[in-house]
């Protein structure tokens, strides 16, 4: 059992032990989720962006059919990943609107729900196959601050998906993204993809990461905590800087 393994099940555990954790469902947003936020987003910055470059010169060094006609390849991904994301979120909110005004609760269609929770399962489903990548080729301390970052930025995830989908998250929502981390993570261990396809993915998730994270944490409603979010950004990232 590898240490990629356990981590693959603490992050699904995450999705089905957070409901549990009720004090962080608050307004003022609680500083410990508004901490999580700063965290992800401080790994994306100061680990995922800067490899990104590199990223990009092994795929433009490539001869991957179908990429050669992209100049800027994992900054496109980015841009996709945050765009895919901002959709799902506003077509979410449309749901929610269009549900309450129509006298059917304040959670969101079944259709919408469904899509939100199978493009959220396929991102699971990503982050569990990076982190499946053999240890031989990421140090154990890598390992741990990709868990750490992913761990938290879940846990922010899950509360924005049961705010949007209420009891149907509870219900099924949680166990169809729990699942998708070890699916992908099953994934990962038995097949190989090419250095530049893993550049690209891990663009990808750099974009979604920003996305979700500032989703939570810029609407005034949620009266967010900014320190709290400045601080683990700053912790984090000077962690990051110094190992």
């Amino acid at each position: 059992m590898t240490l990629s393994f356990l981590f693959a099940i603490a992050l699904a555990i995450v999705h089905i032990w957070a409901k549990n954790l009720l004090f962080l469902g608050s307004v003022p947003r609680n500083y410990w989720l508004s901490m999580a936020g700063g965290v992800s987003v401080a790994y994306t910055f100061i680990h995922i962006f800067p490899e990104l470059s590199e990223g990009q010169a092994t795929v433009e060094a490539s001869s991957l059919n179908g990429l050669e006609f992209l100049e800027h390849h994992v900054y496109l991904m980015s841009l996709l990943g945050f765009s895919l994301f901002y959709g799902l979120e506003k077509l979410a909110k449309t749901s929610r609107q269009h549900q309450l005004k129509i006298g059917r609760g304040h959670g969101t269609s079944e259709r919408v729900f469904w899509l939100h929770i199978i493009s959220f399962g396929l991102y699971n489903a990503l982050i569990g196959y990076l982190l499946a990548h053999p240890e031989e080729e990421a140090s154990v301390l890598s390992l741990w601050l990709f868990f750490i970052a992913m761990g938290l930025h879940f846990l922010v995830n899950d509360f924005g998906l049961r705010e949007h989908h209420k009891r149907a998250y509870n219900h099924k929502g949680r166990w169809v993204l729990a699942t998708s981390v070890i699916v992908g993570w099953a994934i990962g261990r038995v097949t190989t993809i090419s250095h530049e396809a893993i550049a690209l993915l891990f663009a990808f998730l750099a974009g979604g990461i920003i996305l979700n994270i500032l989703k939570e944490e810029l609407p005034e409603e949620r009266e967010t905590q900014f320190w709290a979010f400045a601080t683990g950004a700053g912790v984090y990232s000077v962690l990051l800087l110094i190992i």
